[in-house]
């Protein structure tokens, strides 16, 4: 049996261990990394809005939010110096009118309403003139201008021409929307259009963004048709088709 001075000694001992011990795992302890933070992904903010409209108006998801990236990159509070207001760039008369039709809010700035208004307005373009090009044409620059331009061969604005060059071929690979459009022979590459052919010697100068469209025409619209094809084509944009008005 061990004495006290004995136990003494071995105490001293084992606490003088017990320290080299912590001293040694000490600086692994300090330099270990913390666990890496797994961030959620970015959420679209205006995703509910865009598939809420895309229902209620037949046209595809992906038409309404390349449009709305186009006009205001997301931005709700847009203006452009031409008027056009919010995430869709909607003017204000078109606003007006649309508003009443569809039950929409007082604020042309809030974001479901002027994504429905958007939306709206792209599917009366579609049944006016069932082709995507001439769509993205008449929402640009109005169906005043392009029909316009389709009667006199003027020259649509260079902002209008660079909006549908850059969209068509985008909404051009989408589902068409359910419509009632006529029978007719497969219509001429969207590339090949004479939208794109200048049939002026007016100068006009180029704007990238779509944010000075303007609309120049009365608008009196039929509320959006029942649905009955799926195969409507989204090729060129001289296609007959019956004549309705117009909201923009």
């Amino acid at each position: 049996m061990l004495n006290s001075s004995e136990r003494s000694a071995w105490r001293d001992a084992f606490l003088v261990g017990l320290g080299a011990l912590a001293f040694c795992a000490g600086p692994n302890v300090a330099t270990a990394k913390p666990a890496p933070i797994v961030r959620p992904a970015a959420v679209d903010p205006y995703a509910f809005h865009i598939a809420e409209a895309a229902q209620r108006f037949g046209i595809p998801e992906r038409w309404i939010r390349a449009v709305l990236r186009a006009e205001s990159a997301g931005d709700m509070r847009a203006i452009s110096p031409a008027g056009a207001i919010g995430l869709m760039q909607v003017m204000p008369d078109t606003w007006a009118t649309l508003r009443i039709r569809y039950r929409l809010g007082r604020d042309p700035h809030d974001p479901r309403d002027n994504i429905m208004a958007g939306a709206a307005y792209l599917r009366e373009m579609w049944d006016r003139y069932g082709n995507v090009t001439a769509m993205l044409a008449a929402y640009n620059a109005g169906p005043g201008r392009y029909d316009d331009h389709r009667s006199t061969g003027r020259a649509l604005p260079a902002e209008t021409r660079a909006y549908v060059a850059a969209l068509a071929p985008v909404l051009g690979d989408a589902l068409a929307p359910e419509t009632t459009v006529a029978n007719t022979a497969p219509p001429p590459d969207w590339r090949e259009a004479a939208i794109f052919v200048a049939r002026s010697t007016e100068v006009r100068p180029a704007v990238v963004s779509s944010s000075g469209a303007r609309s120049d025409d009365g608008r009196a619209t039929a509320p959006v048709r029942a649905s009955v094809d799926k195969d409507a084509q989204s090729g060129g944009i001289f296609i007959a088709r019956p004549s309705i008005g117009s909201t923009r």
